[in-house]
């Protein structure tokens, strides 16, 4: 039965992404050609208050029978194919074509087309008029009035029902949750995926303080450059930037050579302007709180809002829960509602397959089922009146046994959970018991052999890495391992885990990366537990992986030493003293079958990933090779990581 369902599912997504027809060389609707014959594709440069016009793609219904509904997506990618003869195909939104969606695209200010100058993570603008008064309002702009100003021109020039939706993932996903904070009473229901909310604390950019090293360096270049619209203007292409020569084998090796980040801002001739802005802002200031919406302008948000995000999102996994947990907070009153399934970054709307890697995880978190009994319906309903609303505030997915939770009263639980501390012990084990005294583990971190994030040799920072195999890591010596005996009975895990860490190191500052991980017992196979054939195994495009003893990584965080008091007011370790380094990872949700094991590894490099702690207190972002200096690091047995386990 199993077997069926995957192809069925399997089969269902190809069918919407690759248009097959019941008829031979028949056009798919959702195809370019397909939306050519039943849409008409404008143009347009609408004018924001301040004077600033912005690019956009207008797709209109060539039906006119009835109103329709809008779905705006706002970019700073590329709202392409440009040129009014230029389609675009829409198998994603094929329930929206279905419905005689208007699709709106729209260029931010300051990237491609559209005019103006770009700001990264541009701020909220707290106090404006909502409504446009050109005269009054000039130089108070943001995201928030550009989303009004376009609606207002969408609502008078299409042939809307006056009801207008807005979603993005990532980047555009900012631009999502900035859209719900307009105001315009036409903008009804809006879908921030995988959203940007902090990047100091814990999206793209910095974990905790900890500069990303790999991720942000590779991105900036092409983002500052390739997306803006001076770049364009000037009819530029990739092959018009000599980007200096930092790549050529892997990340880890790559990324070694370079060395310093001043290394890396030198071969740019600090060029790259946020490069600059990290540089200049090591630390939690007025630059970060005020690019960060999340932090108090989340109090007045009026249309319906369903945010996504993915357990295992290598880029904005923190994302999607910090401003599920800020609308919640600042703004009771919303419609508010939480999706949180077992996917890679966007993996809801790109991923056909039930299985990912090494792990299955069901033919009901596949793209087509998110798409069509998800997401589509609580637009439908808030932009049609069709269907009903979501049933649970909260549709969480239960990465251990493999099935969707609902939670009414939305997420986290509240009240039928414990923060229960497992603590270190000295003996590699894991115990519920705090011990008696006090022993430690020793290892010794040295910043010029650091433990690599992966097991795989990467040309980039792997999707895969967030449920990959741990086992590698357990074999270095600067890699401490604790496990608990294999349980009885299942442990379900949901909500935030908080490391507590007792440490004494050698040195004056130092990174902690602390990994909860799910032990498989021995002889595991995904090919039993289905009850599959190898040929159906081999349909899934799972690898033939050993599975017995797989370390599946639930959650790993870093946190950067310096900042364990305060993230604005950075102190030194004095060598020798015993302090507490304290730090909450995002939330899981996860249940430890009977049989397996909880395995907790502490280490203090995670390499390129984050950035090489050079282990004394000074400018990271300044110094120089010299400043990188080996540390001895005693985790205390009174250390612990506490797991929400649910009663």
């Amino acid at each position: 039965m199993i077997v069926k369902k995957i192809l069925v599912v399997m089969a269902a997504f190809a069918a919407m992404m690759l248009s097959a027809s019941a008829q031979s060389g028949a056009v798919s609707p959702y195809s370019s050609e397909g939306i050519r014959e039943t849409y008409v594709k404008k143009e347009v440069m609408i004018r924001m208050r301040d004077g600033v016009e912005l690019f956009t793609a207008v797709y209109e219904p060539k039906d006119r029978s009835e109103r329709h509904p809008v779905m705006m997506l706002r970019t700073c990618y590329r709202a392409a194919p440009y040129g009014e003869d230029n389609y675009a195909s829409f198998y994603e939104y094929a329930p929206y074509v279905d419905a005689g969606y208007i699709f709106v695209f729209q260029d931010v200010r300051g990237k491609n087309k559209s005019g103006g100058d770009f700001e990264e993570i541009r701020p909220f603008k707290e106090g404006k008029v909502r409504h446009r008064k050109e005269a009054r309002n000039i130089g108070q702009t943001d995201e928030a009035s550009d989303t009004y100003d376009t609606i207002d021109w969408i609502v008078a020039n299409t042939f809307n029902n006056g009801c207008v939706g807005q979603m993005g993932i990532s980047y555009p996903g900012f631009y999502a949750t900035m859209g719900a904070l307009s105001g315009h009473p036409a903008l009804k229901a809006v879908s921030p995926q995988a959203p940007v909310s902090n990047w100091y604390k814990g999206d793209d950019v910095h974990h905790n303080g900890a500069f990303m090293l790999a991720e942000t360096v590779s991105f900036q270049p092409w983002f500052e450059y390739m997306a803006s619209n001076r770049t364009m203007q000037k009819g530029l292409t990739d092959k018009d930037f000599k980007f200096p020569d930092i790549r050529g084998n892997d990340v880890y090796t790559d990324f070694l050579r370079i060395g310093t980040y001043s290394n890396i801002t030198a071969a740019y001739g600090d060029s790259l302007s946020y490069l600059r802005t990290v540089r200049e802002h090591p630390d939690w200031d007025e630059y970060w709180i005020s690019h960060t919406v999340t932090e108090g302008h989340m109090h007045d948000v009026r249309p319906a809002v369903m945010i996504v995000g993915g357990l295992f999102d290598k880029e904005d996994c923190y994302g999607a829960l910090d401003t599920y947990k800020a609308i919640k907070a600042q703004s009771p009153q919303t419609e508010l509602y939480l999706v949180e399934g077992p996917w890679y970054h966007g993996g809801w709307r790109r991923h056909p397959s039930p299985a990912w890697a090494n792990m299955y995880f069901g033919e009901d978190v596949t793209s087509s089922s998110f798409i069509n009994e998800i997401e589509y319906p609580f637009f439908a309903y808030y932009l049609e009146g069709k269907g009903e609303k979501p049933a649970a505030e909260a549709r969480v997915y239960d990465s251990g046994t493999r099935r969707w939770c609902e939670f009414k009263d939305g997420w986290p639980l509240v009240g039928i959970q414990d923060a229960a501390p497992f603590y270190l012990l000295a003996d590699g084990t894991l115990s519920c018991r705090k011990p008696d005294d006090d022993k430690v583990t020793t290892y010794v971190s040295d910043p010029a052999n650091p433990v690599p994030y992966n097991g795989t040799i990467d040309q980039k920072i792997d999707l895969n890495y967030m449920i990959a195999d741990q086992r590698f890591a357990g074999m270095r010596p600067d890699v401490v391992t604790f496990v608990s005996e294999p349980l009885s009975e299942p442990m379900t895990l949901a909500g935030e885990i908080e490391a507590e860490l007792v440490v004494d190191i050698s040195t004056t500052d130092a990174d902690f990366i602390v990994k909860v991980i799910d032990v498989f017992p021995s002889g595991f196979s995904w090919r039993e537990e289905l009850g599959l054939s190898w040929d159906e195994y081999s349909a899934l495009g799972m690898p033939r992986y050993e599975m017995g003893g797989y370390q599946l990584l639930v959650r790993g965080e870093v946190m950067r030493g310096r900042y364990r008091e305060s993230f604005s007011a950075p102190v030194p370790f004095e060598p020798g003293k015993s302090e507490a380094v304290r730090f909450s990872m995002p939330d899981v949700s996860h249940t430890f079958k009977p049989g397996h094991r909880i395995m907790v590894q502490v280490q203090s490099t995670w390499f390129p990933l984050v950035d090489r702690n050079p282990q004394t207190f000074c400018d990271i972002y300044t110094c120089d090779e010299s400043a990188y200096k080996p540390c001895t690091v005693n985790i205390h047995s009174s250390s612990c990581v506490k797991l929400p386990v649910v009663r």
